[in-house]
């Protein structure tokens, strides 16, 4: 190539380039920032954390699955005309002992809504996905295909299953729904509604894309319904869940519950069935999903094996802060603190094997710390009672080559002393 024709195929890229720069408007930039937050709520499966040699912790973290390069996005990734926006407020990028989930800047745990928030998950992750195995453009592995039009696509440096028609799809669990599980997963439904069931159609839990959700049980003629209130956006991304009890059934969205329906009955399978609404503008997207056993309270597990682990203490990625959706279990703790004064407890933080084993190393000790001064200042807990200990990815309960075992290694465990 002559140098006349590399300087005119250059200056033709400069033009395309600053084209592209000025057709990017300020609302487009900050709903990609608010989207890259809002998506950010599994952090530890999909980052590579970098550790300075100086301060031995996690600087940075990247959405890129595991430990591979951060991937181009595909041909086709665009979810539709009409792409979802990102919660605002509760933007903002976590990692936890177990999954995390967006939440307010700078609250801490009982602040804000979360502080009448009760949502606390099951200690054993049963299933967990974010695509970070499968290729763009497939529909996942791990799920089972019904009906309809649904793929993986990469959005906003993520993975989330986009479905283009009214589409159903199954997760399919190793064994039946137990009787104590938490359910969650992000989703935005523009076009109509989301439907869940657990075996029986007629028993469902129906999400609006507008943060209303109603409980349904044919049967038993029930119906209860729900509302996040005065945000009726139908185009954000969401965070719901379910949390189940023998016959008693709770519903969230973000922060919030939004039902309490002590005789749901939504019934038990070792499939959990996603309807979804969708069309080709203006599709439904769903990421993040987690399925987790319930069990014991905890002092009754600690009675029995003198240790517990939970999955409800969540932080900032690659820092020991503490998450407000820590409230529930955090109250917990304190509460049983309180009523049992002759318990002392040695507070372990355990991590998966992302990142440098020292990172890990001492990441998890601060985190232990900072659970430990959580309960000292909160719940006047005596110091002398509780001790802080930190074994990084020394002590995994699960292999770390699934979203599940990752998931279940990532933890916060209370041991008698």
């Amino acid at each position: 190539m002559s140098h006349t024709a590399r300087f005119s195929w250059l200056a033709s890229l400069a033009i395309l380039v600053s084209l592209s720069a000025v057709s990017t408007t300020p609302a487009d930039a900050q709903f990609g920032r608010r989207l890259k937050d809002a998506v950010k709520r599994t952090a530890e499966d999909k980052a590579i954390q970098k550790a300075t040699d100086e301060e031995g912790k996690a600087i940075d973290s990247a959405l890129n699955g595991g430990n591979e390069p951060a991937r181009p996005a595909a041909t086709e990734t665009s979810p539709g005309e009409n792409k979802p926006e990102a919660p605002g407020a509760n933007a903002s990028a976590t990692d936890s002992s177990g999954g995390g989930e967006a939440a307010a800047p700078q609250l801490k745990p009982g602040e804000g809504a979360w502080a009448n928030y009760d949502f606390k998950p099951g200690e054993k992750i049963l299933y967990a996905d974010d695509f970070s195995a499968d290729e763009v453009g497939d529909f996942p592995k791990k799920m089972e295909f019904k009906s309809g039009a649904a793929e993986i696509v990469e959005w906003n440096g993520s993975r989330w299953l986009r479905a283009t028609s009214t589409s159903k799809f199954y997760i399919t669990l190793p064994d039946t729904l137990p009787e104590r599980f938490t359910l969650e997963f992000d989703y935005s439904n523009p076009s109509g509604e989301v439907w869940i069931s657990f075996g029986d159609e007629s028993k469902r839990v129906e999400f609006g894309g507008n943060g209303s959700a109603e409980v349904i049980n044919s049967q038993a003629g029930i119906t209860a319904n729900g509302s996040y209130g005065s945000d009726q956006a139908t185009e954000k991304i969401r965070r719901a869940r379910l949390m189940g009890d023998g016959k008693y059934l709770k519903v969230y969205y973000d922060d919030k519950r939004i039902l309490n329906v002590p005789n749901a009955d939504v019934g038990r399978s070792n499939k959990i069935l996603f309807h979804t609404d969708a069309t080709a503008d203006r599709p439904s997207m769903f990421g993040n999903f987690r399925v987790a056993a319930g069990g014991k309270k905890l002092y009754d597990a600690l009675a029995e094996k003198g240790r517990v682990a939970t999955q409800g203490i969540y932080f900032d990625t690659g820092s020991d802060r503490l998450r407000p959706e820590s409230t529930p279990t955090l109250k917990e703790i304190g509460t049983m603190l309180k009523e049992h004064p002759e318990l002392k407890l040695v507070i372990e933080g355990h991590t998966d094997n992302i990142g440098k084993p020292e990172t890990n190393q001492a990441l998890s000790e601060k985190r232990a710390q900072a659970v430990r001064q959580f309960l000292v200042e909160n719940y006047q807990v005596d110091a002398a009672r509780l001790q802080a200990k930190g074994l990084g990815q020394t002590k995994p309960v699960a292999g770390n080559d699934t979203p599940e075992g990752r998931q279940n290694n990532r933890r916060v465990e209370l041991v008698k002393s």
